[in-house]
């Protein structure tokens, strides 16, 4: 932890009060870097399409490994089965499913395209300047959807038989278990995967790069922050993005814990 997480924050946190080249050129200039943040529209437009990435994490990534783990915590065989065919994906490297995705949409060649030349429809251009967010939110999601489902599968195994034996006489079944008994019982958990999920999203940046190199409007604050240390060498200005996003991290898990406050439940 001291090697690869305090140090590297604390080393960004020094670098951020100096505009350097990351090697011998380096002049102090106090908050300098941090005013720029305020007034530099292109981080806030990177700030804008993270947040838009996120959303498409938090309602499909979250919401739809939830709706799996329902499903497969409802069936009393085959659960090894589907625990390892979603988890799947998570073990493929980014890079390799990016890569995947430059084919699915390549616009004379692409999987998608061909498809639906074979139907007669004209191509998309499916990396385009108001579509490519969307398309990349969509490796995005798929990436981590197997990761949550277990996390959620884990924790409705750890609900007692005894509290849906109760509400199976009371008449309550199907939806409504799921509604009134596993959902509240499972708060923590998805507030856990939820604050994961978000924090998660600010760190994206082999899908963009692969698929977009952060252009056509796809520009997000790992992406930017990149640009700016590694390719035009401002190490300084690199190292105050870096700051900002962890700082945004720490506002955005805040703002979530606090609107999932709820004591937790213990049986």
């Amino acid at each position: 932890m001291s090697a690869f997480v305090y140090y590297p924050f604390l080393k960004s946190l020094y670098l951020s009060f100096f505009r350097t080249n990351g090697f011998f050129d380096k002049k102090f200039v106090g908050f300098e870097n941090y005013t720029r943040l305020f007034t530099d529209s292109q981080l806030g437009a990177a700030t804008l399409h993270t947040l838009e990435i996120m959303l498409y994490v938090i309602i499909f990534q979250v919401g739809i490994a939830l709706v799996l783990a329902v499903m497969v915590d409802n069936i009393s065989k085959g659960k090894g089965f589907f625990r390892t065919v979603f988890f799947f994906p998570i073990v493929i490297s980014g890079a390799a499913i990016s890569l995947l995705f430059v084919l699915i949409y390549n616009y004379q060649f692409g999987l998608l395209n061909g498809f639906l030349a074979k139907l007669g429809i004209e191509k998309i251009l499916w990396m385009s300047e108001t579509g490519s967010l969307k398309a990349i939110a969509v490796p995005t999601v798929w990436h981590y959807v197997g990761f949550y489902f277990v996390l959620f599968l884990t924790a409705m195994s750890k609900i007692p038989s005894d509290f849906y034996e109760a509400a199976k006489l009371e008449g309550i079944t199907g939806f409504k278990k799921t509604i009134h008994i596993t959902i509240p019982l499972i708060l923590s958990d998805i507030k856990v995967v939820l604050i994961l999920a978000i924090t998660g999203t600010l760190k994206v940046f082999d899908f963009i790069w692969i698929l977009a190199r952060g252009q056509n409007g796809t520009e997000v604050l790992g992406t930017y922050m990149y640009k700016k240390a590694m390719v035009d060498l401002n190490f300084g200005y690199g190292s105050t993005i870096a700051v900002y996003i962890v700082v945004f991290g720490v506002v955005l898990s805040l703002v979530t814990n606090r609107l999932l406050k709820k004591e937790d439940i213990t049986y």
